[in-house]
């Protein structure tokens, strides 16, 4: 089995995947995470039909490169979806000491920009789950939820909801085209505002 090649058959963590695919050396390595970075940007401005030549050029690579580290297409958007993913674990992990309200919403605004990502990235490829969504799914609820239980126990969000009803909201508003992200910031909040808990 190549690198890039991962089991479908069996369970595997986002953290798995990554290393998977993360080339050991040093400067490959730098590279690998170029690309991601570039990717992310490309996808999130040109959608997933964004040029591979372009991708490259932002890394600062050639175009070898990239196939190197990703053979297809496809290779590139699981890699990117999983890194992006990755990261909100290591969001939620960094605002746990702050206060239940401010580490949420401020998780939610870091999920947004996943979620534009992810958009493009899931109409590429059909909305087919794949063993790596899978398991970006379960990374995801597992670094949100425990943010949203704990604004619940402090009494700072309501309790009649669960993740599954926040990403879902978030997500719309990801969705929508806003003139600029001020309008977008807007918005979250006052979507926010509504999970307070009322008097």
């Amino acid at each position: 089995m190549c690198r890039n090649e991962v089991p479908v058959s069996e369970p595997i963590s986002v953290g798995e995947f990554l290393a998977a695919q993360r080339p050991r050396r040093a400067d490959a390595a730098r590279n690998f995470d170029a690309l991601l970075t570039a990717a992310r940007e490309a996808f999130a401005e040109h959608g997933a039909e964004a040029s591979l030549e372009d991708i490259a050029r932002r890394a600062g690579v050639g175009i070898g490169t990239l196939y190197r580290n990703f053979p297809t297409r496809r290779h590139l958007f699981e890699a990117v979806y999983a890194n992006e993913v990755d990261d909100l674990g290591r969001v939620a992990a960094a605002l746990a000491d702050r206060p239940s309200w401010d580490a949420l919403t401020a998780w939610l605004s870091r999920f947004v920009d996943y979620a534009m990502t992810k958009r493009a990235i899931r109409e590429a490829l059909q909305g087919e789950e794949t063993a790596v969504f899978l398991a970006c799914r379960r990374s995801m609820y597992d670094a949100g939820t425990p943010l949203l239980e704990r604004a619940q126990q402090d009494g700072a969000v309501r309790a009649d909801m669960d993740m599954d009803d926040l990403l879902r909201m978030v997500s719309g508003i990801a969705s929508v085209a806003f003139p600029d992200e001020e309008q977008r910031a807007k918005v979250l909040a006052i979507a926010l505002d509504g999970i307070r808990p009322r008097p």
